[in-house]
This record gives structure tokens, C-alpha cells and sequence, in this order.
């Protein structure tokens, strides 16, 4: 037998308020069509003022706590993926922990920008397969407009912010790629790139949070290559191939990288879970916010091949199948 991660619920949050690109180009040089031609983004939600990332995560927990059927008590584990944090430290996953009414168990933050759902949930499903926690709960969460500069509008246009979670469940499986639950991970990183995706400040160099940079047409050619090998190889090391595939939820980060990527695998883009045109790039929350909406909607069913990928600034990258 092997132990396995499977996930048992799955939950969601966005702020009430929407930004459409209309809106945006009252305030910016820009306009609808140009941001929906270069991105597939049409609108996003931004978070209100003094909502912070943590009381995003919160509201996607209870959510999934509650599609899993499980309470706080239950849940041994909260790996929370952020590069908005409410503060320096502690994590916002403590944050989570104490308004939740958790008080055993472990709770810390994952940092890997966009990648931080997919490495977050690497993180749970290896507590589980050593079996020191039997649920975990997993989130992604962001308020990545506290880090936009609203006068660039190469950037600004391409964010928004909101909460994703799911809730990992160990149980056991056969070992063979029919088992219920994670197959594979694969995670990599390469911190050469560092000037292509950041933000200018931190406390140790400015003492400031700092803007998000970003060069976007380099970024483009390195995601595209990273997410198609990435998702390849995590397909090898489940013992599957693309064909297998029912479902792709990418990081929504832009409507042709995404397009591009599935080329790549040669699937079509009926199997894609889309949700950028209406959520904008969330980073780490963007894979759970569109899990959640797949699954509520009827997409994925029971028994589907699930492929997350996603790449962020590092650079990392990543890719989890799951059986649902």
C-alpha cells in the first residue's frame, strides 16, 4: 500500500470589488482591447482598503473546511502560499491558525511568488505520504495590488488579488497511477533570473515592500518552455502521458502563455481551466480559485487526470497530477 494525498475539499474567496480594464483606462494609458488582446484579461478583484491577505485565506478555508465536511479542529497542518504577507513575520498562516480557533499542529508560509500553490501542496503531500499529518490545509493567497505601481501600466493591468484552498486528506492507494489523490510533483527553480520578475524592495535591502517589475516578453519565452517541460515531466513520473490528461489548471498568468503551453502538450483548449479573463493573475491563489471553480461547476468529475502547473519570479516553476 501507499499512502496518498487526495483532496477532500476545496474553497474559494474574492474581494467584492471588481476593476474592469475600463476602469482602468479612465486612470492609465491603456484600454480595453489592448489588455485583453496582449492578456485575455477583462476584469479583477481587488481587495478593500484594510482587508489583508490573511482575511482572504481565511474565508477560503472555511469554505473548503466546510466543501471537505471537516472542521479546524481536525486539520493538523496549514501551509499557506503568499508573497503579499500581512507582515515581515509571523506568517500569515499563523494568522489563519489563530482566527480559525487551531491551536495544535503546525502552520507556516510557502514563498515561491506564483509557484507557491503548486510548491505549497508538494510541501503538505510529503507530511502526508511520511505520515505526520493526515489533513492538511493548503491555501494560496494574495493582495497583489499593495505591490503594483498603478502608473506602470505594463504591470498594473495584469493583477488581482483573492484566495484558493484546498484541504489534503491522507489515504491509502495501491501505488499505481489509478490510486485516488497526488501522483506526482516536480518542482524547479533557477535564481539567475532574478532582474526579469521582482520587486524592488524588502527589509533587508530597502527597508520598503517596493513595486513588482517585470520584463514581459522574456518572461513569456521562459514560461512557456518551463511549464510544457515541467508538465511532461511530472506526467513521466506518474506514469501517464498528456493524452491521460482531463483536465489542465494552470497559473493564470496570461491567456497565450497558457494557449501556448497547451499547444506545446498538444491538447486542446477544451481541457484548460480559464479563469484569467475574470480573475486577472492572483499568483499563488490563482490555481486553487480556478480548481474550486472547475469543480464547482461540474468540470472536474471523479476519477479525472488533473494537471496543476504554474511559474513565478525566481524563477520557479512546477507541476502536481492528481486523480480526483
Amino acid at each position: 500500500m501507499v499512502r496518498r494525498s487526495i483532496v477532500a475539499g476545496c474553497g474559494s474567496y474574492l474581494p467584492e470589488r471588481i476593476v474592469t480594464n475600463d476602469e482602468l483606462a479612465k486612470k492609465i494609458d491603456t484600454s480595453h482591447d489592448w489588455i485583453v488582446q496582449r492578456t485575455g484579461i477583462h476584469s479583477r478583484h481587488i481587495a478593500a482598503d484594510g482587508q489583508k491577505t490573511s482575511d482572504l485565506a481565511l474565508a477560503a478555508s472555511q469554505d473548503a473546511l466546510q466543501d471537505a465536511g471537516i472542521g479546524a479542529e481536525d486539520i493538523d497542518m496549514i501551509v499557506l502560499a503568499t508573497a503579499t504577507p500581512d507582515e515581515t513575520f509571523p506568517s500569515t498562516a499563523t494568522t489563519v491558525q489563530a482566527a480559525l480557533g487551531m491551536t495544535r499542529g503546525a502552520a507556516f508560509d510557502v514563498q515561491a511568488v506564483c509557484s507557491g500553490f503548486v510548491y505549497a501542496t508538494n510541501v503538505a503531500d510529503n507530511f502526508i505520504r511520511l505520515g505526520q499529518a493526515d489533513n492538511v490545509l493548503v491555501i494560496g493567497a494574495e493582495t497583489f495590488s499593495r505591490i503594483l505601481d498603478w502608473n506602470d501600466r505594463t504591470t498594473c493591468v495584469l493583477f488581482g488579488d483573492g484566495a484558493g484552498a484546498v484541504v489534503l486528506q491522507g489515504q491509502d492507494g495501491d501505488g499505481s497511477s489509478t490510486d485516488r489523490g497526488i501522483l506526482s510533483n516536480c518542482l524547479h527553480s533557477d535564481g539567475q533570473h532574478h532582474d526579469l520578475l521582482y520587486v524592488d524592495g524588502g527589509p533587508s535591502s530597502t527597508q520598503s515592500v517596493g513595486f513588482l517589475r517585470m520584463e514581459g516578453p522574456e518572461v513569456f519565452k521562459h514560461a512557456v518552455r518551463n511549464l510544457a517541460s515541467v508538465c511532461s515531466e511530472a506526467l513521466d513520473a506518474a506514469g501517464l502521458a498528456a493524452d491521460d490528461i482531463n483536465w489542465l489548471v494552470p497559473h493564470q498568468a496570461n491567456q497565450r502563455i497558457i494557449s501556448t503551453t497547451a499547444r506545446k502538450l498538444k491538447m486542446s483548449e477544451d481541457k484548460i481551466v480559464m479563469t484569467v479573463d475574470h480573475h486577472a493573475n492572483t499568483s499563488a491563489a490563482s490555481i486553487p480559485l480556478a480548481l474550486t471553480e472547475a469543480v464547482r461547476d461540474g468540470r472536474v468529475t471523479a476519477g479525472d487526470v488533473v494537471v496543476l502547473e504554474a511559474m513565478g519570479g525566481g524563477f520557479t516553476w512546477g507541476a502536481s497530477v492528481i486523480r480526483w
